[in-house]
């Protein structure tokens, strides 16, 4: 019975040596996980327009940056987003804001019509980023030789009946032209930049968007350069 009863206290002292063993492993605490990452600083609406203006030069130069846009970055934007920046600006193929301003992604929240036309789609839109993004800065961008502006001289010049839903643009445009068909210059450009112009002012004077800064530019074709509007 003695060896029998050695050995019970044996494989007892052993198993309790393992389960203290485990318990203390258990209760040791392991690598620390990385922290969760900062998220970055808010720019200033000077900066944010600093930032589009520097892009802008580098793809109006041809050296962009095309910053942004690899698979870190997408998983990070998974996560949340902190855009520096509204753009208001024209569908038309030429000038995506992205592009444009050398911008990656996660950079810029864009919403765009023929001709920036506003409508409240838009506006909430913009609103949206305003106010729930924080984005400190709204840019609104027109071009030369815009079809929006193009087809709204051409209907005031004939009197043509517009088609369908292409009726609101020749609305939201035609004030525009109106007041600059007398100016100096090329209609279709004056009018370009009274209606930009306008578009911005309508956002400034909305207090909806009073905490950000709202600016206008034109983007020339020819040239990808943009510069602010008066």
């Amino acid at each position: 019975m003695v060896p029998n009863r050695r050995a019970f206290l044996t494989a007892t002292a052993v198993g309790a040596l393992a389960a203290a063993s485990a318990t203390a492993a258990a209760a040791t605490p392991g690598p620390l996980s990385p922290p969760p990452p900062t998220p970055p600083t808010a720019p200033t609406a000077p900066t944010a327009l600093d930032e589009l203006l520097a892009g802008n030069r580098r793809y109006a130069t041809g050296r962009p940056r095309h910053p942004r846009e690899g698979r870190r970055r997408r998983r990070v934007l998974a996560a949340e987003q902190h855009p520096i920046a509204v753009v208001v600006g024209c569908i038309d193929s030429r000038v995506p804001p992205e592009l444009v301003f050398d911008q990656g992604l996660g950079d810029l929240l864009c919403t765009r019509t023929a001709g920036q036309v506003l409508d409240e789609a838009v506006l909430a839109s913009v609103q949206y980023g305003v106010e729930e993004l924080h984005i400190p800065l709204v840019l609104v961008l027109g071009h030369e030789r815009c079809g929006a502006i193009a087809a709204t001289l051409e209907h005031l010049r004939t009197g043509a009946p517009v088609p369908g839903h292409l009726r609101l643009l020749v609305d939201e445009i035609t004030p525009a032209a109106r007041r600059t068909r007398s100016a100096p210059g090329d209609w279709a450009e004056q009018t370009m930049r009274a209606h930009t112009a306008w578009v911005r002012d309508a956002i400034r004077a909305d207090p909806a968007f009073d905490p950000a800064h709202v600016a206008a530019a034109r983007c020339d074709l020819d040239t990808g350069v943009v510069s602010l509007l008066p």
